[in-house]
């Protein structure tokens, strides 16, 4: 792979999460009855700042947890040959809630697709609404984020890289590779 561009660095990506953290105060009116799960791995990373930036602003801690999807990815046979289960950590109750749900990247669809369905497996939510930092296009299932970082129209040979100090080393950024 080759670098093309850094989409976002640090105080970038942390500006994008400080709006969305207000896109979600102002469209859900407030903190009540609001949680936020993140998909394994960054998307996890996100819910955090997310959790961070509300409490800075309204004063409440939101729960924030981490969903593991793998059981429920439609490509996980041929994906995958054994695959690895992780730990699903939400740690409070969803039923009636507004699940905020987050990740990293949105491209065809179907991670958010599956998170959707593990989300069901653990309650009924009165409503989930979708979080990205990079919506990078070529959806293939009827899906759009609610909150958008930073939409970047990408070609099918370029690969987003999102990173964060938790699971990369190194401070939050968005890159844009092409394939080689």
């Amino acid at each position: 792979m080759t670098l093309k561009a850094t989409l976002m660095d640090a105080p970038a990506v942390g500006r994008a999460l400080k709006r969305i953290s207000f896109e979600i105060i102002e469209k859900n009116r407030g903190t009540a009855d609001l949680c936020i799960v993140g998909i394994r791995r960054r998307g996890a990373c996100i819910a955090r700042e997310l959790q961070k930036n509300i409490a800075s602003i309204e004063g409440i801690e939101v729960p924030a947890g981490e969903l593991d999807i793998t059981f429920y990815r439609d490509d996980l046979t041929v994906k995958m040959t054994d695959p690895a289960l992780n730990k699903t950590d939400i740690p409070f109750d969803i039923t009636d809630k507004t699940v905020i749900l987050t990740d990293d990247e949105v491209f065809t669809g179907r991670t958010v697709r599956a998170a959707i369905d593990a989300v069901f497996s653990l309650g009924r939510p009165k409503a989930i609404r979708f979080a990205v930092l990079i919506d990078r296009g070529h959806r293939e299932l009827p899906i759009k984020p609610d909150y958008v970082g930073k939409n970047v129209p990408t070609s099918l040979s370029e690969i987003v890289k999102v990173t964060f100090p938790e699971y990369d080393g190194c401070a939050p950024s968005v890159l844009l590779y092409a394939k080689d």
